[in-house]
Parts: structure tokens; sequence; C-alpha cells
């Protein structure tokens, strides 16, 4: 099958932030993982075709670069008939942050020595805006939600990580607690309560079937596969709290999918860019 013709759909519903979806996100990625590291610009023409190779039509493909720009992204230069697209600074540092995301994500799952932080923080249900924004910077620092405004994280250390979000939205009244698991009650039933780990592993069995029906033929098409193959990924690292191994299903289909993402990432990187490097002259 094509790679510029699949699509991953993911598989049903699962915890954690939504990620940047259609034309704008599939130019993120792009921006993240061949313009920032060739020098962080690139000709309009180039990312037209880069985004076509991914279904995007040529006109959508620079409304979402003008848009992109008025986002502080990215920079027009116009050099003769061209125009020559360059990354800002503010964007070199969020793609620089989000490409040490995807990439140290799952090779670095820290230690755990039994302990817990839990953290009470109550909003009121007529801030629904503000209550959004605490659950989704809690969920990105790893906390799962035990209802009732009580958040748990099996890393400790990451209480400073709570302190700085509660703060910084102004918060008042919560509470954070440090201790290990009573005799009451099931560690593995707390952690169901907690993450939705099955919903995650169908999302992550979902990513390893797509991946598998993918089979580029070409320098395009794996151009194609590889953005689409980390334009896919980049979920994970906002839907998985990379819980202690200890805590995870023996067979957790997170492993897998890892293991797959980096060899496939491997297999296609070097027809990839042979094609980027064609388009970016």
């Amino acid at each position: 099958m094509s790679a510029r013709m699949t699509k991953f759909e993911g598989a049903g519903e699962g915890p954690g932030l939504p990620v940047v979806s259609g034309a704008r996100g599939l130019l993120l990625t792009v921006l993240g993982e061949f313009v920032l590291p060739s020098g962080g610009a690139a000709q309009s023409s180039a990312l037209v075709a880069a985004l076509g190779s991914l279904g995007v039509e040529p006109g959508t493909a620079r409304q979402v670069m003008a848009r992109s720009a008025a986002r502080g992204w990215l920079v027009r230069e116009k050099v003769g008939a061209r125009t020559r697209w360059h990354l800002t600074e503010h964007a070199r540092r969020l793609l620089a942050e989000g490409t040490e995301r995807i990439y140290g994500f799952g090779r670095r799952r820290p230690g755990w020595d039994g302990r817990w932080l839990l953290l009470v923080v109550s909003v009121p249900e007529r801030h629904r805006s503000l209550r959004y924004r605490l659950r989704t910077r809690l969920t990105w620092a790893g906390f799962g939600a035990l209802g009732q405004g009580v958040w748990l994280c099996p890393y400790v250390e990451r209480e400073g990580m709570a302190v700085g979000v509660v703060k910084s939205l102004g918060l008042e009244g919560a509470t954070s607690f440090l201790g290990s698991f009573g005799q009451l009650g099931d560690v593995g039933r707390l952690v169901a309560e907690a993450w939705n780990l099955g919903a995650l592993g169908r999302r992550y069995h979902a990513f390893c079937a797509w991946a598998d029906s993918l089979a580029p033929r070409g320098d395009e098409e794996s151009f194609a596969a590889q953005a689409r193959l980390v334009h896919e990924w980049r979920q994970f690292p906002l839907l998985d709290p990379e819980l202690p191994r200890t805590l995870l299903p023996d067979d957790w289909e997170g492993d897998q999918a890892l293991a797959r993402f980096h060899r496939l990432h491997e297999q296609w990187r070097p027809a990839a860019w042979k094609w980027w490097g064609r388009l970016a002259r």
C-alpha cells in the first residue's frame, strides 16, 4: 500500500492530550523532522511538494504556511521570484524540544522506589477552561486522575512540576502528599482507575498494524512514510505516562510499538532524506 494513501486512525478513545492534526500538524512534522536539521529554512516549493506527498493540496499547503507565519513560527523571505521560509527562534526551540520528547520517549523509563505523589486540587465546574488547562498540563506531566480533584503520579520528583502547574494557573488550596501504598486496596486496580492502559494499549496495537501496512517504494514514498510515521508517533509521548515497568502488563504493547517506530524510522531514513535533499536544493 502506498505510504501517501494511508493514515493511522487510532483505536477508539484514549487518555491524554490531542495532537495537532490536519495540514498544520503535517507541516509541523516536516519542519521538525527535515527543515530544522537541515538549517532551519526551506523554499516554499519544497514545502509544498513535501506536503503534497502527504496528500495536502498546494493551495492548502500555502495557506498553512501563511498561517504558521502569523502564529510566529515562520518568517517569509523573497529571493527573486522565489519564496523562502525561515524558522523563528521560537519555532526552533519548540521543535527541538519536541524532537527530544519524541526520540527520548520510552528509552529512559525511570526506576521506581515504590513511593507515590498524591495531589489534591479542585477547580469549580463553572471554570471549565481552567479545569481543562489543569487536566492537560497534569496529564502531560504523567499524572492520572482519580476523580474529585485527586491526581496520582508514581514519580515523587515531579512534585515541583505539580507545584509549577498549580501556581501558574493561580489555584489555591492545593495539597500534595508523598508516601507508599498501604495495606488496603490493590495497586493494579488503582493504576487501572487512574490511567486507561487498556485504551492506550489498543492504540499502540493499532499503530503497529498501521505501520506494518506501509510499503513505500522509491524515495518520495519513503519520505511520506517516514513523515507520517513521525507524525502519528507524536501522540504517544502525550498519551503515555511512562509508568514504571512494575506497574505495566508483562506483554505491554508500548514496547512493541516503540521498537517498531525506531526500526522503521531508520529503515526509511536514507531514502527519505535523499528525496528531501533534492527538494531542498
